[in-house]
């Protein structure tokens, strides 16, 4: 037991690497299977029909192996080893054309959101404009007592004014009276 700090393997179990030749031949697989599912996806027509069909399949083996060397030329030890994580998201460049503006955007749980609020915010508006909503029954119950209010209390001045005009009136009368006596 040394004090480096260093712990052992998984489980007391030996490490298993895999050999390049290995690598390799899982990778020639995997291109195969790739190139079978073009066929069928195609139709079967790769294999029996146009030369065309079968040069843009080696033209794609090319470029595959551009790609491959694009790979092999990176920074430090990733050239030397090949790293399989399925976690480890890839950024892929789209062309222009491949851009799908028109199809429906994904929208975060917090735009969602706020967009149902709008909604429910205009929902209800409409519905208090029409009178319909509790809040806009209880408003026009209270409008409805104002304006009594204040037809009544229009009455009652107009009431006053009327007894204050006959009032100076009669005041006038009693005035010009004593006068011609």
């Amino acid at each position: 037991f040394s004090c480096t700090g260093r712990k052992g393997g998984h489980k007391g179990r030996a490490r298993q690497y895999t050999s390049p030749e290995e690598i390799d031949a899982q990778l020639q697989a995997e291109k195969q299977k790739a190139r079978e599912e073009e066929e069928q996806e195609e139709g079967g027509e790769g294999a029996t029909g146009d030369p065309k069909k079968e040069k843009k399949s080696l033209d794609s083996d090319e470029s595959d192996e551009d790609d491959e060397d694009y790979q092999q030329k990176r920074k430090g030890v990733e050239g030397l080893i090949d790293i399989e994580n399925p976690n480890r998201v890839v950024q892929t460049t789209k062309k222009v054309t491949q851009l799908d503006l028109d199809g429906p955007k994904e929208l975060s749980r917090r735009e969602r959101e706020e967009i149902e609020k709008q909604k429910a915010k205009e929902r209800y508006m409409k519905m208090h404009l029409a009178g319909k909503t509790e809040q806009a029954k209880a408003d026009l119950a209270r409008l409805a007592i104002i304006r009594k209010q204040r037809e009544e209390a229009a009455r009652k001045k107009e009431e006053e004014r009327k007894a204050k005009d006959e009032a100076a009136m009669a005041g006038r009368r009693l005035q010009s009276l004593s006068l011609n006596k």
